[in-house]
């Protein structure tokens, strides 16, 4: 019986175990969820900011072209001659577009 009482632990303990143990999740939470996609949203605004005339772009749909003109939340693309046809600038797709001006920019080699 004596052996029993001595493993038992203080109820203030093991509420406080309880407490940091939810603490630590939710800072675990924070930082690889939350954190991570506020960073992916404000790159993705900054890219959207950074957009100029010229540019070649795709679409969140996979459509690729020109950019010809930009406004507050619209662009306009030339996806062939005289094929002209807008968008709203959250389709612009951020990864597809950086990896079709990678491609087309020349090297120095």
């Amino acid at each position: 019986m004596l052996t029993i009482l001595l493993q038992a632990t203080p109820e203030g303990a093991n509420l406080y175990s309880n407490f940091l143990f939810i603490g630590l999740i939710i800072l675990v939470f924070y930082f690889f969820m939350v954190r991570p996609q506020q960073k992916k949203a404000k790159d993705q605004k900054k890219f959207r900011e950074e957009l100029k005339r010229g540019m070649n772009v795709v679409t969140i749909g996979g459509l690729h072209g020109r950019l010809l003109s930009i406004d507050d939340d619209t662009v306009w693309i030339e996806v062939d001659k005289g094929i002209k046809l807008k968008f709203d600038k959250v389709a612009i797709a951020v990864e597809a577009t950086s990896r079709v001006n990678a491609n087309t920019e020349p090297t120095n080699a």
